[in-house]
């Protein structure tokens, strides 16, 4: 009787374990993905956090059809890291547009590729730059605090855009930097009360 009880718990944690794999769409759980209708490449792409560009080439940019599988890359961006951005994006863009949520998490994957800056996302965030952190969430704690969401989708839409957009290395809102040097930055876009530079 105890081996049996063993075995229900054991299945339920798996079952319970793979629902939330599943439903969180941070990983590809499997190589392939069945179409749905309505679905386009750039649907599939932020859901699962992969570059859209990879998605499209890794099925030589078939037309999409309901029922049938297409390849779904591995995402470039590990669980953690996107977890890890996520709570980044959420301490710096509350109460902004979702729009610039993604612009946060895109600045962060353009450090990540650009010489100028560490080569992974962790190292990134907590990169210490003339005694300060590049992000001042990681000095005050907020990095700390759960992301929710909004802020992991977008996380997912950044990386959906890799190797598209106008190259953002920087943001700051204007009303409250105090840098001279951050505003002499070429200005991308603003969204919301930050402005994008590079």
């Amino acid at each position: 009787m105890n081996k049996l009880k063993k075995l229900v718990i054991a299945a339920g944690l798996m079952l319970s374990m793979s629902a939330f794999t599943l439903n969180g769409q941070t990983e590809a759980a499997t190589t392939t993905h069945t179409v749905h209708y309505g679905e386009t490449y750039w649907n599939i792409a932020k859901g699962f956090g992969v570059p859209v560009n990879s998605l499209m080439a890794a099925n030589n940019s078939r037309p999409l059809i309901a029922g049938k599988n297409i390849t779904l890359p591995n995402s470039p961006v590990t669980a953690a890291d996107k977890e890890l951005m996520a709570r980044l994006v959420r301490a710096e863009a509350v109460g902004e547009p979702y729009a610039g949520k993604v612009a946060v998490a895109v600045v962060v994957l353009n450090r990540v590729k650009s010489d100028q800056f560490p080569n992974s996302v962790r190292e990134v965030i907590y990169q210490i730059s003339n005694g300060h952190y590049a992000f001042t969430p990681v000095e005050n704690g907020q990095i700390n605090q759960a992301a929710d969401a909004e802020s992991k989708r977008a996380v997912n839409e950044a990386i959906a855009l890799m190797g598209k957009g106008n190259g953002s290395l920087f943001f700051y809102n204007p009303n409250t930097a105090q840098s001279s040097w951050i505003k002499s930055r070429q200005v991308t876009v603003k969204i919301g009360n930050h402005v994008f530079a590079r």
